[in-house]
């Protein structure tokens, strides 16, 4: 169980990372077509929401492949023994 909670964390910051750091590069290169702007530019800016189901499933098939990879490593050392 402590291996499939090292696991999970550590896979969640990997993620989590990877989100940050995709971001920070689609920000820092993002250069707005200024032609096809009108004249009536609205001033105000909207965000978009966080979702959590995309990172429930994540985790979700993290798990699976734990699990998977749990269960095929086990079976493989046995028949080795």
């Amino acid at each position: 169980m402590k291996n499939y909670v090292v696991f999970i964390i550590s896979f969640s910051l990997l993620y989590l990372a990877v989100n940050i750091l995709s971001g920070w590069f689609l920000t820092a290169f993002y250069t707005p077509n200024l032609s096809l702007v009108n004249n009536n530019v609205s001033q105000e800016v909207v965000f978009g929401q966080a979702k959590t189901i995309p990172f429930i499933i994540i985790l979700l098939v993290a798990s699976i492949a734990y699990y998977f990879s749990r269960k095929i490593f086990t079976s493989n050392s046995k028949k080795f023994i």
